[in-house]
């Protein structure tokens, strides 16, 4: 190179380089090695094949000219014709130094052209190397030409092994979609040979392409294929969407495929879209100007949808088209006006009516859906007949096809009242013999419950009743309530039609028996009344009603039979709630007339009452007694119901037999009832009689016996628990105790409350009684709490008791007062002294 020295080789020779330059231009001037290349190619001739030793030469010339650069590279791999990694570094250079340049193929053909040279030597050994087909590829896609780059491709998939094509066709496509026409289709329809399930990409490629026929015909192809799987994740009805809005968009084009029979097809398989697969029917029809045809779609589809939705969305299209369409009507008759032609007015105010039909048909076209959906709803039938208004043959026809078309056992609602509403229909007009015939017709359905019968046979009676033939309602009753045939007969047996067993409905005789009392006799009531409690089918309503009519009547006799006959037919609580009615009606009457007759029902109504039940009855009992017969049996009678009545209500029972033995033999006859009270009645209520009972014991002056009945009641009375019993035995011993009966209950309640504390049954009710204490104590302040260490029995107690000894009269058993005690002012002025030591 100029101003460089020339490099003399060991054997005295200038070694000179000659290579053609880069780009195919030919360096007419030699190059020469300089010193620092000396080394390198020494190594070279003495290792020509050394892969490492060409790279160090090469990374030598880094900085080297581009064109020096080339020539060491390519005497490289003319020495290693095989080395991919020499190879890959020369071909990167080859297109880095072209991009350096930035000149577009047109203008540096030459240059490129090098470059495909390079790559073509390098692929006649390398072409199973996939990596060098790509830079290719990238190399060649930069240019226009299209056949060269295409041939390149075909190549390479010739070249390389199967497994490698992936890599390859993700360009191949790529590019082919960029250029487009023939070419993109041909290269699309290789690659789906060896991937047929891309066919989506090849469909959207011909949508791109406004090759809509073929995109049609494709994308319906896949629908068709049960083992297509969309590589997109789409389902087979967003495929069909996609070909719907295809042949629907441009229906000029798609001529290969029958597009109302694949709609159609769509509208069977996709029942939850049918309402946009006909609206897209109805447009296809649109765009093809074919009016009359959508307008038959349309009619076609609002009379077929199932469901409210699908017809809001056929239904608003087919009023948008109809409105569409008249506009378009109105714009071309104002300009035909505007230019003095004939207006077809007829044809415009007919479309303008078909308009208006459309929707005053509204409702009805609702209806029809919603029945469509649930043929059997009651519901929308009788909707439907209101809709129908003032107009009588639509009303009876609807009534018709509703009774005609309804399954009686699936009826959603209802089923009777259509039939009754159908009958009201006629006799409203007037027009009795067709009301009585509905009813004869309706009193042979199988309804789904006997009850439902039953209200037909009511109705029909009624509507007689409506227009004063009462002959003829009675015998209408009368033939509800013809028992069947067949013996046996269960009420709930669903297997037997109600026909059969709408006799022992309770509903149909207890309209037939209050028609009877209405309209009937006597004799024809108690007739219907009996029969029902021949068929076992009376509720307790049925028994006091037959007893108040035949009182109401002068039958009295025979309403207590009534009754007995209730209550031999319910048991408890029915029967205690008859007995009570009973016995107060018997009562009520005879009084004391027929005393023994009484005691007898009481008797009954007693003997086997549950105990719950028993305490109004023993009251009444003891109440006859009081006032009709001996206070020594209302006395008895008590004394039975202390040990009858439920526990519950045992005490309010004693209570009340002590009440009364008081007013009737004295307060001194109470004694042996409050003793036996005490024994049977549970802790919490012995504690109440207890103090009850020392109570009166006190009023008496019996101070021994109320000190003794405290005594015995303090057994079961934890301190902590009825603190308000040892309050009043406290109080009682101030007011008439003493020194030793005030130790004496000190020393019981000790005692007591040891026990319970050793009893673990009572550890919980401490706890809780203590926590109520302290919340007490804390409300109320320090009064309460000196209350709590009074109770105690400790030191605090022992000096009030001291102190109180000095200010109190000391009163023996016989109540007569000894001395009146010193008057003192101590502290506490009811302090009683009592030595601290003392033994207690």
């Amino acid at each position: 190179m100029p101003g460089e020295k020339k490099a003399t080789s060991k054997r005295g020779k200038a070694a000179a380089v000659v290579a053609p330059e880069p780009m195919d231009i030919v360096i007419e001037k030699s190059i020469t090695i300089s010193d620092k290349d000396v080394a390198f190619e020494e190594d070279l001739l003495r290792n020509p094949y050394s892969l490492r030793h060409w790279l160090r030469y090469l990374d030598h010339h880094s900085s080297s000219p581009i064109a020096q650069q080339f020539i060491v590279y390519e005497r490289a791999v003319k020495e290693l014709p095989g080395s991919y990694k020499l190879w890959k570094a020369y071909l990167d250079k080859r297109r880095e130094h072209l991009a350096n340049l930035d000149l577009p193929y047109v203008k540096a053909q030459a240059d490129w052209e090098s470059v495909d040279d390079c790559y073509e030597r390098a692929l006649v050994l390398l072409h199973k190397m996939p990596r060098i087909w790509i830079d290719y590829f990238e190399h060649l896609m930069a240019t226009p030409r299209i056949t060269k780059t295409r041939r390149t491709f075909d190549r390479a998939l010739r070249a390389l092994p199967i497994t490698q094509h992936i890599r390859i066709w993700g360009l191949y496509l790529g590019w082919a979609k960029k250029i487009g026409g023939e070419t993109a289709l041909k290269v699309y329809k290789r690659y789906l040979k060896l991937e047929p399930n891309h066919g989506e990409d090849y469909v959207n490629l011909l949508i791109l392409l406004e090759r809509y026929d073929e995109a049609a015909t494709r994308l319906c192809n896949l629908i068709n294929d049960e083992q297509f799987q969309s590589m997109k994740g789409k389902s087979h009805y967003q495929l069909w969407r996609q070909l719907c809005d295809i042949i629907c968009s441009h229906p000029k084009d798609i001529k290969s495929l029958p597009i109302e029979k694949i709609i159609r097809n769509g509208i069977k398989r996709f029942t939850d879209q049918t309402g946009r697969l006909w609206n897209d029917l109805a447009k296809y029809w649109i765009l093809l100007s074919h009016f009359e045809k959508a307008r038959d779609v349309y009619e076609e589809a609002i009379t077929s949808v199932m469901t409210v939705r699908d017809f809001t969305q056929v239904f608003d299209a087919y009023a948008e088209f109809e409105e569409s369409v008249i506009s378009a009507k109105m714009e071309a008759a104002e300009a035909a006006e505007a230019e003095g032609e004939e207006v077809d007015q007829i044809d415009l105010d007919m479309r303008l009516m078909r308009l208006e039909r459309l929707m005053e048909r509204r409702p009805f076209l609702v209806n029809e859906v919603l029945l469509r959906q649930n043929p059997n709803s009651i519901h929308e039938w009788q909707k439907r007949v209101d809709l129908w208004g003032d107009n009588a043959q639509k009303v009876v026809e609807t009534y018709t096809q509703a009774v005609t078309t309804i399954h009686p056992k699936k009826a959603d609602g209802k089923f009777n009242t259509l039939w009754v509403n159908f009958a009201k229909f006629y006799e409203e007009g007037g027009d009795i013999p067709s009301a009585r015939t509905i009813f004869d017709k309706a009193t042979k359905v199988n309804f789904k419950t006997v009850n439902d019968l039953a209200d037909v046979w009511c109705e029909y009676a009624e509507m007689e009743l409506r227009n004063e033939n009462y002959d003829a309602a009675l015998q209408v009753m009368g033939r509800a309530t013809v028992p069947s045939k067949q013996k046996n007969i269960a009420f709930h047996d669903e297997t037997l039609p109600v026909q059969i067993r709408v006799y022992k409905s309770l509903r149909l005789w207890s309209f037939y028996v209050d028609l009877e009392e209405s309209i009937g006799t006597v004799e024809s009531t108690k007739a219907v009344y009996d029969k029902i409690l021949e068929l076992k089918i009376a509720n307790p309503q049925i028994i006091v009603n037959y007893a108040n009519f035949l009182e109401e009547n002068k039958f009295f006799e025979d309403s207590y039979k009534v009754y007995e006959r209730g209550i031999d037919l319910f048991g408890y609580p029915i029967a205690f709630e008859l007995w009570n009615t009973y016995l107060l009606k018997f009562v009520n009457r005879y009084g004391g007339t027929k005393l023994e007759r009484a005691r007898d029902l009481f008797e009954q109504a007693i003997d086997k009452v549950p105990a719950k039940y028993a305490k109004p009855l023993y009251l009444m009992y003891g109440e006859l007694e009081e006032t009709h017969g001996l206070a020594r049996h209302a006395m008895s009678i008590y004394d039975r119901a202390t040990k009858a009545v439920a526990s519950e209500d045992r005490a309010d029972m004693y209570n009340f037999y002590i009440a009364k033995a008081a007013t009737m033999f004295g307060v001194t006859s109470t004694r042996e009832i409050y003793e036996r009270a005490i024994e049977v009645l549970p802790d919490k209520d012995a504690r109440v009689m207890c103090l009850r009972f020392a109570d009166m014991e006190r009023k008496l002056g019996e101070i021994d016996r109320a000190r003794g009945i405290f005594a015995h009641g303090s057994q079961f009375c934890d301190p902590r628990i009825s603190p308000e019993y040892w309050q009043a035995w406290h109080d009682f011993e101030v007011q008439h105790g003493n020194e030793d009966t005030f130790k004496e209950m000190l020393r019981i309640k000790r005692s007591v409350q040891v026990k319970f504390n050793a009893d673990i049954s009572y550890i919980t009710a401490q706890m809780l009684q203590n926590q109520e204490k302290q919340k007490a104590a804390a409300s109320t302040g320090d009064a309460m709490q000196s209350l709590d260490r009074m109770t105690s029995g400790g030191p605090g107690e022992m000096n009030f008791v001291k102190s109180k000894a000095h200010s109190v009269q000391v009163t023996h058993g016989d109540g007569v007062n000894d001395a009146p005690a010193a008057p003192a002012v101590p502290a506490n002025p009811e302090e009683i002294a009592i030595d601290d030591d003392e033994d207690l």
